[in-house]
């Protein structure tokens, strides 16, 4: 790539920034060494393997990159035969054991969703015996431990030992030395590894001994006297016996570590490789950047929600997101516009994100990304005129032109800042003009700016040429940085005059001073801009409305979705009253049964058939009490529609299905199963009587007198769950009022919900004394026995 546009576009202070997201100087320094290549193969599985790093991390959020020592030497030196690494050496290959296998097995366990981080943490190492052996030696400081070996811990001992007698037998010396030869405040001090202690000049002649040191002023020198020398050549001994046993230490954990000298390096740069991800991951992060995909051909460009790298790094919250889509046949876009418009901002953001892409690294972009994969990218922005060169600015522009002239094709990024500037304007627009239509016929991208007006007549006249340019509020007169294809810029120089106060004749003198086509051009520039002005008006009027809607119908659902809520609650709570009105009712019959057979068994005078109609009626009027305290939930849409006596109808509240048998005003007499309630009209729903009732068991005039027709099974398959009840209990009823011992209620096996249903009725039905599934030949878990009282 181009050195001079990789500059220019100040890529490595894009890469800087970059690396600043990595764990070690030794992945931020290989982020900082990427450079953009055009080989698709590399790009496109570098780019794979920072996005799966990303998803990676979001998924484990857990795992940090470890510790990375640079180790890079020590590693060096372990692969000579013979050498011997120090301690903070050994430490640092320990550290780096360390991170290789928390890595290893942290990414490992997710190997299959993450396939190129797992062929990276494959070349990591896990040798927990050599790290063991390492960290029991060498502690966290970078020094042997004293139980390295027993040895090495009875050297040190006596060593400290020895320095301890020493410094006493010199205190002591110093204590009984003249007081004109000692030094106020002295104490025992080492120079040179010897202990020594201060004594004036004029008492060395009488003491004696070796001088290792003198103050600053010669006045006080230090000595070691005659009476420690001994004693130092004793600690001197053990000394190097204590370095002799460090170093035969030292030489057994290298010569253990010597054979995976080769797997550790490369578990090494693998930790390397993956910090530099990680970097290139956390960034995406960070910067809400997505991975684009890359075109080969070089023939479409598309950006989406694009923004500059290096100012969203210093200033995310004034960043303005651009869209740009160049279709295949579109070659140059050109754009105008004025000055402070970020025009500049906007080349130098495509040719940063592209070269970024290409050198491995997700750009600040949104989904839907495309990019070319560029052979080249040259770049001509800014001023860079040189003295010491002799170029001005235009030749320092002529330089680059030249060069980018030279080389381009279609597989070439070309950005161009200021086309014709520098030089008379007449001149400068027409050599601008060869070069944007040469270049735009060889097929390059080229992305351009300028402030003349001749320019933009090109895409009209040049197929492949687009003008565009970034919008300038003509009120305020600041830019809005938004950008606008398909319709080139203004210059806004006289109305920023204006705005500054020029005087109206001198303005008016040189609008009139300005050619025909060019001010007639202005006019059609400002119509247009003014007509974008009230379109986004509208269609920001427009999506506000929608929004509204959308607001209003989310909480119209909301209401609807509670309300239906509500309905099922006051169902639930009106089926769970009837279930109770019910037991009550049962609760009566079974008295009035008590008594029915009481006054039989007493031959009273009062008729059996009175008692019973007697019981009848208390039944009813308790039913008649609680279904009056019942609330009743919503009725339904055709609630009470074809209610007449002798209908068969449906209890909404309760799922019963009974028969009409008598109306009075709003209220409805209705029999279910020989059990009378007086119901609501609107609480029921006019039905037919299901094929499953004509199998089930039938009871006549149950509460009429003593016959009662009864069935010793009743059949429920094919019945909905809600119509169990409304079933069974009139079976229970007719079975119990003719004194048979057992019911067989038969409800197939199916899902098991009517099994639940029927196992829920009977376990809270007094007259239920136990009940079982089918035992063999009574048709097993598809039936229920249940034992009457």
């Amino acid at each position: 790539m181009n050195r001079h546009a990789l500059n220019v576009l100040q890529l490595p202070e894009a890469l800087a920034v970059v690396a600043g997201h990595a764990s070690s100087p030794l992945g931020a320094a290989a982020v900082r060494a990427l450079q953009p290549s055009d080989d698709s193969t590399f790009v496109r599985a570098e780019l794979a393997r920072v996005d799966e790093l990303a998803r990676f991390f979001l998924r484990a959020q857990d795992w940090q990159m470890p510790a990375l020592p640079d180790a890079g030497g020590a590693l060096r030196r372990l692969g000579v035969a013979g050498s011997v690494l120090d301690a903070p050496e050994l430490r640092d290959i320990a550290i780096l054991l360390n991170g290789s296998a928390t890595t290893r097995r942290a990414i490992l366990q997710h190997a299959a969703d993450y396939p190129l981080l797992a062929a990276i943490a494959n070349r990591l190492v896990k040798l927990d015996d050599d790290e063991r052996r390492i960290r029991s030696a060498i502690d966290d400081g970078g020094e042997v431990r004293d139980s390295a070996s027993s040895d090495l811990g009875r050297l040190r001992r006596e060593i400290r030992g020895a320095r301890g007698r020493i410094v006493e037998r010199l205190e002591q010396y110093i204590a009984g030395l003249p007081a004109r030869y000692q030094v106020p405040d002295s104490s025992v001090s080492l120079r040179d590894g010897r202990y020594v202690i201060p004594l004036r000049r004029e008492g060395r002649a009488e003491v004696g001994g070796l001088v290792h040191d003198e103050s600053a002023t010669g006045a006080t020198l230090f000595v070691e006297p005659p009476v420690a020398i001994e004693l130092m050549n004793r600690l001197r001994e053990l000394e190097i016996a204590e370095a002799r046993e460090v170093l035969r230490i030292l030489r057994e954990l290298t010569d253990a570590l010597r054979p995976a000298g080769a797997d550790i390096t490369d578990a090494f740069h693998a930790l390397v490789t993956i910090d530099s991800l990680y970097a290139r991951a956390r960034y995406a992060l960070r910067a809400n950047g997505t991975l684009p995909s890359i075109s080969d051909d070089g023939a479409e460009l598309v950006l989406v929600h694009a923004r500059h790298p290096l100012l969203l790094a210093t200033s995310p919250d004034t960043v303005v997101p651009f869209d740009l889509q160049m279709e295949p046949a579109e070659r140059t876009l050109l754009v105008s516009g004025p000055n402070t418009g970020g025009k500049t901002v906007l080349l130098k953001a495509i040719g940063l994100v592209s070269a970024l892409t290409q050198a491995g690294v997700i750009p600040p972009v949104g989904p839907g990304t495309k990019l070319p994969l560029f052979h080249d990218i040259f770049a001509d922005i800014g001023d860079e005129q040189s003295i010491e060169a002799s170029l001005s600015t235009f030749s320092a522009h002529l330089r680059n032109l030249r060069e980018i002239l030279e080389h381009a094709d279609r597989r070439t990024l070309a950005l161009i800042d200021e086309m014709g500037s520098g030089t008379d304007p007449a001149e400068g627009g027409a050599l601008a003009d060869a070069i944007l239509r040469t270049l735009t016929r060889r097929g390059t991208l080229t992305f351009a700016t300028t402030h003349l007006g001749q320019l933009k007549r090109i895409a009209a006249e040049e197929a492949g040429v687009v003008n565009a340019s970034l919008q300038f509020d003509a009120v305020q007169l600041r830019p809005t940085y938004r950008l606008l294809k398909g319709v080139p810029g203004r210059s806004y120089g006289l109305a920023i005059a204006r705005r500054l106060g020029l005087p109206a004749e001198l303005l008016a003198a040189a609008e009139a001073a300005m050619p025909d086509a060019e001010r007639k051009a202005s006019h059609l520039l400002t119509e247009l801009e003014e007509k974008d002005r009230a379109l986004t008006a509208a269609l920001a009027d427009a999506a506000s409305e929608q929004a509204r809607a959308a607001a209003l119908r989310e909480d119209l659902l909301q209401r609807e979705a509670a309300l239906k809520q509500r309905e099922r609650e006051a169902e639930r709570r009106a089926r769970q009253q009837a279930r109770d009105i019910l037991m009550n009712a049962r609760e009566e019959v079974e008295a009035a049964i008590r008594e029915v057979r009481a006054a039989g068994s007493a031959q009273e005078s009062v008729s059996i058939d009175e008692a019973a109609r007697d019981a009848r009626r208390r039944v009813e009027q308790r039913a008649r009490r609680e279904s009056e305290r019942t609330p009743e939930p919503p009725a339904p849409r055709n609630a009470g529609r074809g209610v007449e006596v002798g209908a068969f109808v449906r209890i909404t509240a309760t799922g019963l299905q009974g028969v009409v048998v008598e109306l009075r005003d709003d209220r409805a007499t209705v029999e279910v199963g020989g059990l009378r309630m007086q119901v609501a009209r609107t609480g029921l729903e006019s039905t037919t009587a299901p094929a499953t009732a004509k199998r089930a068991l039938h009871v006549k005039q149950a509460w009429s007198g003593p016959d009662v027709e009864a069935a010793h099974e009743v059949d429920l398959r094919g019945v909905r769950a809600e119509d169990v009840a409304g079933l069974l209990n009139p079976a229970i009823d007719a079975a119990v009022q003719a004194a048979l011992p057992s019911l067989r209620v038969i409800h197939g096996k199916g899902t098991g919900v009517l099994r639940e249903v029927v196992t829920e009725i009977m376990s809270g039905d007094p007259r239920v004394a136990s009940f079982r599934p089918g035992g063999l030949g009574e048709g097993g878990t598809g039936v229920t026995v249940a034992e009457l009282r």
